[in-house]
C-alpha cells in the first residue's frame, strides 16, 4: 500500500473515531442497544452540508451538527423513558423517522461540497500542511474529543451515567434518577455520531441519505476490534480503543479494496469482520484453556517419568 493510502485510512480512521466513541457510550457505557446511530450519522452530514452551503461557517456546521445528534438521541430516549418503547425499537423508530427529516433537511438525496470552503480546505491552505492537514486536524479533533469524553466520564454526571449501565438497579436505589441518566447517555453518543458525520461530509466533499446505512455495524467493529487489542481494562484504555480499532478497521477496508474486493461487497466484509472480531475472545480462551491443558497434561507425563526413574533406582 502507497504513503496515500495509509495516510488516507488514517484520516477516516480519526474521523470516524467520533461516531465509535459514540457507539461505545450507547452499547457499552450505557448498555444500550442504540440504533439511532446511522440516522443520526446522516443528520450530522445534512445539517453540516446544508449549513456550509447557505454560506455558514464550516466549524460553526460541525456544532450544529452535534447539537442535532444529541437532539436524535434524546428522542430515542424519550420514546424509552416516557412511552416505555423498549429500546431496541425506540432506536428503529428514530432512525427511520430521521429518514424523511434527513431528506426534509437536504432537500435532495445528495448535496456536494466540492466547490465550498470546509474545514479540511482550509487545513490544506496551511503552508507546509498541503497533504498532512487532515491527518493533523484529524489528530486534533481526535484528541479533544477523546480529553472531553474522559473528563465528562469522570464527573458525577458521568459516573452515573456509568452506573446505569453497569447496574440500574443498584444505582436507583441511591436515589439517582436512571431516566434522565439514558437521555444524557443517549444524547450524548449521538452527539458525537453527528459530530463524525459532519467531519466526513466536509472530509469527502458531499453528504448522501444512505451515508449512514451499516455505522452501526461498522462502531460495533471498530470497538470489537479495539477492545481486543488495546484492552478496556480502564476508562483511558476503552476510549484509546475506540479510536484505535477505528483506523485498524479503515485499514482493514482500504487493504481489501486494493486486493481486489469489489465496493459493493464492503457491507459484508464488515459483517464477517464483526463476527471473527466478536469469536476472537472465546477462540483465545479456547486456545488458552487446550495450551494449559497440553501442559498439563506434559507436566504429568513428566512427573510419571520422574516417578517410574525413581522407582527403577529404589
Amino acid at each position: 500500500m502507497s504513503l496515500s493510502i495509509w495516510l488516507g485510512s488514517l484520516e477516516q480512521g480519526l474521523l470516524w473515531g467520533a461516531m465509535v466513541l459514540g457507539v461505545y457510550i450507547t452499547f457499552r457505557v450505557l448498555d444500550y442497544p442504540d440504533l439511532t446511530v446511522d440516522g443520526a450519522f446522516t443528520l450530522g452530514a445534512a445539517v453540516a452540508a446544508q449549513y456550509i452551503l447557505l454560506g455558514g461557517n464550516p466549524w460553526l456546521a460541525i456544532l450544529l451538527a452535534l447539537l442535532s445528534g444529541a437532539a436524535a438521541g434524546l428522542l430515542t430516549g424519550l420514546l424509552h423513558t416516557g412511552l416505555k418503547v423498549a429500546p431496541l425499537l425506540s432506536g428503529i423508530l428514530t432512525m427511520i423517522a430521521l429518514y424523511s427529516i434527513n431528506l426534509r433537511i437536504m432537500g435532495q438525496a445528495n448535496l456536494s461540497l466540492l466547490r465550498v470552503d470546509t474545514i479540511f480546505t482550509r487545513a490544506r491552505d496551511i503552508p507546509g500542511l498541503q497533504t498532512f492537514g487532515p491527518v493533523v486536524l484529524g489528530l486534533l479533533v481526535a484528541l479533544v474529543v477523546v480529553l472531553v469524553l474522559y473528563l465528562f466520564l469522570q464527573t458525577e454526571l458521568g459516573m452515573s451515567v456509568r452506573a446505569t449501565g453497569d447496574n440500574e438497579q443498584m444505582i436507583r436505589s441511591l436515589g439517582v434518577n436512571t431516566g434522565v441518566m439514558k437521555l444524557v447517555g443517549l444524547a450524548t453518543g449521538n452527539a458525537l455520531v453527528a459530530l463524525s458525520g459532519g467531519l466526513v461530509a466536509q472530509y469527502q466533499g458531499f453528504a448522501d441519505i444512505g451515508m449512514g446505512i451499516g455505522m452501526i455495524i461498522a462502531g460495533l467493529a471498530s470497538v470489537i476490534i479495539g477492545e481486543a487489542l488495546v484492552g478496556s481494562q480502564t476508562l483511558f484504555r476503552a476510549i484509546m480503543a475506540a479510536i484505535v480499532g477505528s483506523v485498524i478497521y479503515r485499514a482493514v477496508i482500504s487493504l481489501v479494496l486494493q486486493l481486489g474486493l469489489p465496493a459493493t461487497d464492503l457491507k459484508l466484509l464488515t459483517s464477517l469482520i464483526v463476527v471473527v472480531a466478536l469469536a476472537f475472545p472465546l477462540l483465545r480462551q479456547r486456545l488458552g484453556l487446550r495450551s494449559l491443558r497440553l501442559r498439563g497434561e506434559r507436566d504429568a507425563e513428566t512427573g510419571q517419568c520422574e516417578q517410574n526413574l525413581s522407582s527403577r533406582r529404589g
